[in-house]
């Protein structure tokens, strides 16, 4: 069950003050010996050792020079600045409605090379069609109570914004359980559409498209939140009620570090086209 996006934003709080605060015991150091040699009350270091007062950039530069930390500054203040910023509520987002939402998420696919996808619940949406990418946005705009409905609006949009899919330069990897493939949304005729779509989609040579068999044994990772990893710079990642974005290079690398591991347990070629065409069957 997700956790809560406020009681998570203060778990990152705590992780960073967590560090700060093993820094200065490993480099022996009193409460008062840390504010000393940064130059600051002994109040403001117990304020960020308990995670009551965010530490600046220049607080962190400060901490890890007294503590013979200095390599580990710009990790510290990435991972203090992503938790005071990484979540940001879904009603906010949304306000103007689904349309602009998905408008707003152009920017980063242009300007990414290399997306490495994973998917526990839906369908990717660089790979949704019209139809089924409306059911989507349907709930999603009665879960948030929207007072107008632009789902099929939106629609459209997502599905213009994944012709990316065709253009030269970029690689696209999907990781989907196949779980994916038996969630009914929409009518039989839309999941018809949407998984003779990922036979042609997974056909393309910018597209590798693999499925993690439900009756896979001895799994190497249970099965995750939904991600999004663009290049190197950024993770996506969709909770209830927040979409987190992790910037902070060791984070980013664990999420590159999972998906090859879940894309390990994927099958390809023939056998995840027979996986599509089983869903296909169970429909009639």
């Amino acid at each position: 069950m997700p956790v809560s996006p406020s009681s998570s934003a203060q778990a990152a709080r705590e992780a960073v003050a967590r560090r700060l605060r093993d820094l200065r015991k490993e480099a022996g150091l009193t409460v008062v010996e840390l504010a000393t040699a940064c130059a600051w009350h002994h109040s403001k270091t117990s304020r960020i050792e308990n995670a009551v007062t965010a530490p600046s950039a220049r607080d962190i530069r400060r901490w890890c020079a007294a503590t013979a930390a200095a390599d580990q500054a710009q990790d510290l203040i990435v991972q203090s600045v992503n938790a005071e910023t990484m979540y940001r509520e879904w009603r906010h987002q949304v306000r103007r409605g689904l349309r602009e939402l998905q408008d707003s998420r152009t920017g980063i696919y242009r300007s990414t090379e290399l997306f490495r996808i994973y998917s526990s619940n839906l369908v990717p949406g660089l790979l949704q069609t019209e139809g089924y990418a409306a059911a989507v946005l349907r709930i999603a705009a009665r879960a948030e109570g929207l007072p107008i409905d632009d789902s099929a609006e939106a629609a459209r949009a997502r599905i213009a914004r994944s012709r990316i899919i065709h253009e030269p330069g970029r690689r696209f990897l999907f990781v989907v359980e196949e779980s994916v493939l038996h969630h009914q949304l929409g009518d039989t005729e839309a999941m018809a559409a949407q998984l003779g779509h990922l036979l042609s989609a997974g056909a393309l040579p910018s597209v590798s498209l693999g499925f993690i068999p439900m009756a896979t044994r001895d799994r190497v990772q249970w099965p995750q939140e939904t991600f999004h990893i663009y290049d190197e710079a950024v993770v996506g990642v969709e909770l209830v009620t927040a979409q987190v974005h992790v910037t902070q290079p060791s984070e980013i690398a664990q999420y590159g570090n999972t998906f090859e591991e879940l894309r390990s347990m994927a099958v390809y070629g023939a056998q995840a086209r027979e996986l599509v065409l089983r869903a296909i069957e169970s429909l009639h």
